[in-house]
């Protein structure tokens, strides 16, 4: 997801600094952004050096006027970031996470100035999605909000702002819809290939959902059903054994090569 951010900022003029806590993270985030260059360059999309790597997180943000996690669904994780990032970014830096369902006044609760942080959940993938949820935290929030609005038009994004609540508004529509999915195919109801037909061509939905589960990657859709299960307390959110059994066995969709569907480079 972090590649596909930088690369959205950096078409829209951006100057992007990617940075990652695995060392050999950045080469493959700047491969796959080489790809979609060289893809974009033939329909006159061109970014050149727009995107640089800096490895140590403080020197990434250090100028920063924007910062954007894209890092696991993990709330220890995220927080223990945005305490450094907080005291390496400028004062006037917008920091903002780019969680699909934790709390982002949760993350920001180990922050002295948590009204920094908002949510900007991006859509997979990134550069093509057009949709940004902005995430607010009460009323102090809210300014930085109005600028996480304007940064996501500048990339030609469509913002939407939500309160923040489990889920949001996306992560919690969308969930029970793959989740259900998934039961169907435990039960035979259809096969995966006519279960995502069923929604994008008697819904128009532009993708299945068991396919956009293999795009999003099975172990953060098994995260994040467990984090509602836990914090709605709804049965609809329970995770099916397909799910869990799949993730056990490492096919997490695309990213391993196989999840409900069997994918190649």
């Amino acid at each position: 997801m972090g590649h596909g951010i930088a690369y959205a900022a950096a078409l829209a003029g951006c100057e992007v600094v990617l940075t990652d806590a695995r060392a050999e993270a950045l080469p493959q985030a700047l491969d796959r952004i080489a790809a979609l260059t060289a893809r974009g360059a033939a329909r006159g999309k061109v970014v050149t050096g727009r995107v640089v790597a800096v490895p140590e997180i403080r020197a990434a943000v250090s100028d920063a006027d924007i910062v954007i996690e894209a890092v696991v669904e993990d709330l220890a994780i995220k927080q223990r970031l945005f305490v450094d990032v907080e005291h390496a970014a400028p004062r006037d830096a917008l920091l903002a996470s780019n969680t699909s369902s934790l709390s982002i006044a949760d993350i920001s609760s180990v922050m002295s100035q948590p009204a920094r942080l908002v949510g900007m959940h991006f859509f997979n993938p990134a550069h093509a999605m057009k949709l940004v949820e902005v995430v607010t935290h009460g009323r102090d929030s809210r300014p930085a909000a109005e600028r996480a609005v304007a940064f996501a038009r500048q990339l030609g994004k469509e913002p939407i702002v939500v309160r923040d609540s489990p889920g949001f508004a996306s992560s919690r529509l969308g969930v029970v819809l793959g989740l259900e999915a998934m039961r169907m195919l435990e039960q035979e109801v259809a096969s995966a290939e006519d279960i995502d037909k069923a929604m994008e061509l008697g819904y128009n939905h532009p993708m299945g959902p068991l396919k956009l589960t293999d795009l999003v990657g099975l172990d953060v859709r098994l995260a994040i059903a467990e984090y509602l299960h836990t914090t709605l307390g709804k049965p609809q959110y329970e995770p099916p054994k397909i799910l869990r059994d799949k993730v056990k066995k490492g096919e997490l969709g695309k990213k391993s090569g196989k999840g409900f569907y069997t994918w190649s480079d």
